[in-house]
């Protein structure tokens, strides 16, 4: 008997091990420490280089007026301060321009997580119809027949121009823009007098009555996972036609069939088609969120205010993930310092370079 009250005993403590780190890491606030980077894709001075300049040349895009910086543009922390994302010429983009600030640490991109790598996200921008509208075959041959790209691909990866290096590069350099060194990592490393009073309190509600941290913890401030919150579609892009247009054709494309009566974004769902991703969205990262307005996957708010008001009433309509907070005047106020002054890092000096 005691000899099996002993195994029970040691079962139990193995249970409790293999459980514990669930509970210690959900929610949990780390500190910025350093870049994921795949086996694949190691990052090189050259290859960062060369992506930068692709970053920024215009001819990625199908009428030579788009550039990956036209919609993530580095002064407005890589996002372009539009309620949609700008789209090629005569057509219409249907969703919010995500920040790349901390892109490295997501394990899916894009609002709807169709993909699972930087290098895979990087074409489809280029090749989107209604974002810089360029077939992949074209684009190979219009870098390949410039001299300087020719010598930097041969420096950065010892052979000629493909559609994989090209977004290896892009994804290479994109895996810099990184938030280091906020007020949060600070104070997570021990600085105590790196967040304001006013801040500390909005921290303790982040981490308490307002339950933000269930979504959004680890170094990213997100869980990189996707929640139908029942975000309103918004009404002022509600009846453009050339946004219906877009929203038909991506369903057309991911095989939704009665996507000509379609009105509302399906979010996660046109890529899983499990109903419990109906208007799911991945959870974004708060870092740097006091550059990134509008917020949610179509811009529908302006102001942190509206996030928070949203929030605290228990989200979206019909939702059942999230239940109202009950937080007081003061206390929206705090969680809003501390969103404003503890997740911004230091201002990411970029060189632009010289376009061949």
């Amino acid at each position: 008997m005691q000899r099996e009250n002993s195994i029970k005993y040691y079962l139990l403590i193995l249970l409790f091990l293999c459980i514990l780190p669930c509970y210690v890491y959900a929610g949990h606030l780390e500190p910025f420490k350093s870049v994921p980077v795949p086996e694949k894709n190691p990052q090189t001075p050259e290859k960062i280089e060369l992506g930068k300049i692709l970053f920024f040349d215009r001819r990625l895009s199908g009428d030579g007026t788009m550039s990956c910086a036209t919609c993530h543009i580095p002064e407005q922390a890589y996002t372009d301060g539009q309620e949609i994302s700008l789209s090629y010429p005569t057509t219409k983009n249907w969703r919010n321009t995500p920040t790349l600030i901390n892109i490295a640490f997501y394990k899916y991109l894009f609002h709807d997580g169709r993909v699972s790598t930087l290098e895979d996200q990087a074409l489809f921008p280029i090749m989107s119809a209604f974002e810089m509208n360029l077939n992949l075959d074209f684009l190979e041959e219009k870098i390949r027949i410039v001299p300087e790209y020719v010598d930097a691909f041969k420096r950065a990866f010892n052979g000629d121009v493909t559609r994989e290096r090209i977004a290896m590069a892009i994804a290479a350099f994109e895996r810099t823009l990184v938030s280091v060194n906020s007020p949060l990592d600070r104070y997570l490393k021990g600085d105590k007098n790196a967040l304001s009073r006013d801040a500390k309190k909005g921290l303790e509600i982040f981490t308490g009555k307002g339950k933000c941290n269930e979504c959004h913890y680890g170094i990213n401030l997100s869980d990189d996972k996707f929640h139908a919150l029942n975000i309103p579609e918004n009404p002022t892009l509600y009846n453009d036609p050339r946004i219906t247009a877009t929203r038909r054709f991506v369903a057309k494309v991911y095989h939704y069939e009665d996507y000509k009566n379609l009105t509302e974004d399906p979010g996660r769902y046109l890529i899983t088609k499990d109903k419990k991703d109906w208007k799911a969205f991945r959870t974004p990262t708060l870092r740097e969120i006091a550059k990134t307005a509008p917020y949610m996957h179509n811009g529908i708010f302006k102001t942190l205010d509206e996030v928070i008001d949203f929030l605290d009433n228990g989200g979206g309509k019909g939702n059942t993930l999230l239940k109202p907070l009950g937080l007081t005047n003061d206390e929206r106020r705090y969680l809003k310092i501390f969103l404003m002054e503890a997740l911004s890092g230091e201002d990411i000096v970029i060189k632009f370079p010289q376009i061949p």
